[in-house]
């Protein structure tokens, strides 16, 4: 039998590891863990993300209305929060404040966290795949490891840099892992125009 399966994808990392920059963008998530993971029984694909402002906010929900199509796709929504920061230029003459506000993703890591442990807790699959690079989720894959000793674990970091890609914490906490494959992100894609299941039609955003 396929072993149960549920991907965990962190929307932010996976973005700027394996995304940023690529005309790939408007990528078929169920599409792709289903041809990364062909002899699994994949139950749920988590795709966490915060929404963002402005013209990239219209894209974005462009993006989850088209990943909420999918029926193993489940968005998990974070937040931003202001964050201040002083600007570190050396020997800069900005007559104003040089104190800033950024904003922050918040969330994203804890909610990985609580869903991985949920599910594990529940017995919602035999194996949990993490696509992600951030060493926050250590603890999280420790206590599967701990807990349910029979649960298998494996990450993939988005990632086309070897020091970016490192994350030798979060591998080393996991039973398996793999860089994630870029190739799949060409052949993965949705088609430009899609329906909505109301009558509707989604449409890929211009530059991507």
């Amino acid at each position: 039998m396929k072993p149960r399966t549920i991907v965990y994808v962190d929307g932010f990392n996976f973005y700027y590891g394996a995304v940023r920059g690529t005309p790939h963008k408007w990528l078929d998530l169920e599409k792709c863990f289903l041809r990364l993971r062909p002899a699994d029984d994949i139950r749920r694909i988590w795709y966490f993300t915060a929404l963002v402002d402005g013209a990239k906010g219209a894209r974005q929900q462009a993006y989850l209305q088209a990943l909420a199509t999918r029926p193993l796709v489940q968005v998990m929504l974070g937040k931003f929060k202001l964050k201040q920061i002083k600007c570190a230029v050396p020997g800069c003459s900005y007559p104003g404040s040089r104190v800033f506000d950024v904003p922050e993703e918040k969330r994203t890591d804890v909610n990985i966290a609580l869903q991985l442990l949920n599910d594990a807790n529940h017995d919602h699959a035999d194996q949990f795949i993490i696509v992600s690079g951030d060493s926050d989720l250590v603890p999280a894959l420790e206590t599967v490891k701990t807990q349910w000793p029979a649960k298998r674990l494996t990450v993939y970091v988005p990632s086309r840099h070897p020091l970016r890609g490192a994350a030798v914490e979060l591998r080393s906490a996991a039973d398996k892992h793999r860089t994630f494959p870029q190739a799949l992100l060409k052949v993965c894609q949705f088609p430009p125009e899609l329906p909505d299941g109301r009558g509707g039609l989604i449409r890929k955003p211009d530059r991507w």
